[in-house]
């Protein structure tokens, strides 16, 4: 939408073809529905550090960037507020306001929608694509062409990776696509038990054979058959990529990431000496959930029903262990149906980050989640959208 927009706006002639039976399911669902459109980090060189590849960015962020993306909203009624980890979100928390703005910018460019329309095939002749043929047996010319399909995260909003097979016939490489900041599964069953926990600030530590191969801090969450939430989301993309290497993973979770085992002793024996005649079960909810008491201990082997001055040592040496190293298997990710974002796509060596043409192809045109860039949840990735978006409609409609 951002692409076809700045295109008619350019003065160009602009069919969108939409897969779906409307605009912007995606977009729709961005930030649980609020529809996080931007991130306001100090500076684009920071910006692009969170991202795999992110130095092809620098030069669509300096033509629409960050401050450009808010006052392009602004300025169409859209006030915005700054919310925690500097996420930018409509004051209205509504992810429809955003949509009919796009919608309205597409009428002011005169670009012309057209819905169901599925693509089956690029034809190319020489080094320009010449038509493309819909599933429905029509063809359709243009001067230029921009493709803006996304990836395969949330395969149920139309994200299917179409483009990909497209691309590759006509001679791009595609970087293989994975799940990125997609839930984790883990082998545990006790898992059921802590389904809804939430843990505002937790380490996470992934392990292969008992060596530390990555980690992230921040809140999460147990789901029905393993944990979700940003720490965990920004640590799956690793975790798909090592199980192809690997079949025996696995994460431990800190709860107390501030203190170490020491520190942490010492907290819990503060507790205890000012709890000593209650049962440790009930003693333990100043220090973890109650709904994950239970596991802890079981784990642990240690009565929960124990008067707390009757803990030894070794009981108390073991339950700290438990806080600071809670550990679970990992089973796999839940994948690209619950994936943020799609890491992969088209080679960048292949596309030029000034304009977003292809370097293979005359006429052709990328923007957004086909390309191989992936950055961190919290409006990055929107943010790229935007960018190459507006960057590639340029590029096409000042031809």
């Amino acid at each position: 939408m951002m692409a076809a927009g700045r295109a008619g706006e350019s003065g160009a002639k602009v069919l969108l073809l939409e897969k779906n039976n409307r605009l912007g399911i995606k977009l729709l669902i961005s930030g649980n529905g609020r529809c996080n459109i931007t991130n306001k980090v100090d500076n684009v060189k920071e910006f692009v550090s969170r991202f795999n590849n992110g130095s092809f960015l620098f030069s669509s962020l300096n033509k629409f960037g960050v401050n450009e993306v808010i006052d392009f909203f602004t300025n169409r009624g859209i006030a915005t507020k700054v919310e925690k980890d500097n996420q930018v979100f409509p004051i209205s928390d509504q992810a429809q306001d955003v949509l009919k703005v796009l919608v309205d910018y597409l009428k002011e460019g005169n670009v012309e929608v057209k819905t169901n329309a599925e693509v089956k095939e690029l034809t190319v002749a020489g080094n320009e694509i010449k038509n493309i043929i819909l599933k429905d047996g029509k063809k359709i010319t243009a001067k230029n062409y921009i493709i803006s399909t996304g990836g395969k995260s949330y395969p149920a909003t139309g994200s299917t990776g179409d483009a990909y097979g497209w691309l590759e016939k006509i001679g791009h490489t595609i970087i293989a696509p994975i799940p990125a900041y997609t839930p984790i599964r883990v082998n545990e069953k006790f898992l059921k038990e802590l389904e809804g926990i939430s843990l505002a600030d937790v380490e996470i530590s992934l392990f292969n054979d008992n060596k530390k191969i990555d980690g992230n801090r921040g809140a999460a969450i147990f789901t029905f058959d393993g944990i979700s939430g940003p720490a965990v989301l920004t640590l799956s993309k690793r975790i798909n990529q090592e199980l192809i290497h690997h079949e025996k993973l696995n994460i431990r979770l800190d709860f107390y990431p501030s203190l170490d085992f020491i520190e942490l002793d010492k907290k819990v024996l503060t507790t205890f000496q000012s709890d000593n005649n209650r049962i440790l079960k009930n003693c333990l909810e100043k220090l973890i959930p109650q709904r994950l008491i239970p596991a802890t201990l079981r784990i642990a082997g240690i009565d929960p029903e124990k008067k707390v001055n009757l803990v030894t040592g070794e009981e108390r040496r073991r339950l700290i262990h438990q806080l600071k190293e809670f550990n679970f298997g990992i089973k796999g990710t839940v994948g690209f149906s619950k994936a943020v974002v799609t890491a992969g796509g088209v080679a960048l060596s292949e596309v030029d980050p000034k304009t977003m043409k292809s370097k293979l192809i005359d006429n052709l045109y990328f923007a957004g989640e086909i390309l191989d860039l992936d950055g961190p949840t919290g409006g990055f990735n929107l943010q790229v959208c935007w960018s190459t978006g507006y960057t590639a409609g340029e590029s096409v409609g000042l031809k």
